[in-house]
């Protein structure tokens, strides 16, 4: 056997010998369930990323809130039991409470400029405070606009005056419907669909494919397209755990992440298009009232926010 040969076959044994590229198991925690956009865009991204890492890297989903809901996933990321977690951009103001200033109706004009707003100073400033509680934020993903539907027509704001508006017990949707000019009524939201079909509650504020799924277009006539709230979620590592991540890791993570962004903001913005079609066929009346009116009767919740959070807080937010 010659020289060469021994050592082409050296080679080769030692090829056989050496370990594969370790491979690593990401575990990721949702409340949204297997039919959401969402958890489409979830699954994208797992298959990206074992694509782009060559299987060195892959995702493990615990979808429809099996691991609690997002404040016990958050505080397992912050713990090291969890790798990543989707929450609500602004429901992590019990973490950070400045980000109640991007909850406030009609900061964020759409979804692009609040991708603008977190991709600057101030935006940039939260993923700062994210960091500090051993969270990092990795991408910002559309999850639908609310919207408000009504067993009468609005057409106007002066509309909205003593409509009993079921909101969630969260304070800047009931600042929403108590400045507008209707009372809020906090409902749970298993009741909400009764208590619009017995009358306790005249009106509703949701994303349109939740008045969906939901069905509450069986007991309300009216849809008006009020914009009042952009929703995202927020898509979010261990910040030790980036970390420890190489340059290379990092990357395949960030590809896999704007894969799954792209297949859930695509799917529901057509959701939203084509919602609206599908309750127009069904009888449900669609309004477009000026908005104007809408956003400065804010003002005075604005001006609360304000004495919590500085003078100016809210043009800050907006970049203005």
């Amino acid at each position: 056997m010659t020289i060469k040969t021994n050592l082409l076959a050296g080679a080769a044994l030692l090829a056989l010998a050496a370990p594969a590229a370790a491979e690593r198991e990401l575990t990721i925690g949702t409340q949204d369930n297997e039919v959401s956009n969402l958890y489409a865009g979830i699954q994208a991204m797992g298959e990206t990323l074992e694509e782009v890492s060559g299987g060195e890297l892959t995702l493990n989903i615990f979808p429809s809130s099996t691991l609690g809901d997002f404040r016990s996933m958050v505080a397992q990321v912050q713990a090291g039991e969890l790798d990543m977690v989707t929450t609500g951009y602004p429901d992590m103001s019990y973490v950070i409470p400045e980000l109640n200033l991007i909850g406030a109706p009609y900061v964020a004009r759409d979804f692009a400029h609040l991708e603008q707003i977190v991709d600057g100073e101030w935006g940039q400033q939260m993923a700062a405070e994210f960091e500090d509680q051993g969270i990092r934020m990795l991408d910002l993903w559309y999850y639908g606009t609310r919207q408000t539907t009504s067993n009468r027509p609005i057409n106007e704001m002066a509309d909205m005056e003593g409509l009993r508006m079921r909101t969630p017990n969260v304070p800047f949707l009931i600042a929403y419907a108590e400045n507008v000019g209707a009372t809020p009524a906090p409902v749970a939201f298993a009741e909400v669909y009764l208590a619009l079909q017995t009358n306790q509650v005249d009106a509703q504020e949701n994303p349109l494919p939740t008045i969906e799924a939901m069905r509450f277009y069986e007991v309300q006539d009216y849809v008006a397209i009020t914009n009042h709230f952009i929703a995202s979620i927020a898509m979010m590592i261990s910040n030790d755990l980036w970390q420890s991540l190489s340059e290379e890791e990092q990357g395949w993570i960030m590809e896999a992440v704007e894969a799954g962004a792209e297949v859930n903001d695509t799917r529901t913005v057509a959701a939203e298009e084509e919602l609206l079609a599908t309750f127009d066929e069904r009888g449900l009346t669609i309004t477009r009232p000026d908005l104007e009116p809408f956003r400065a009767a804010m003002q005075p919740y604005y001006d609360t926010l304000e004495a919590e959070y500085g003078e100016g807080a809210i043009d800050r937010v907006r970049g203005e």
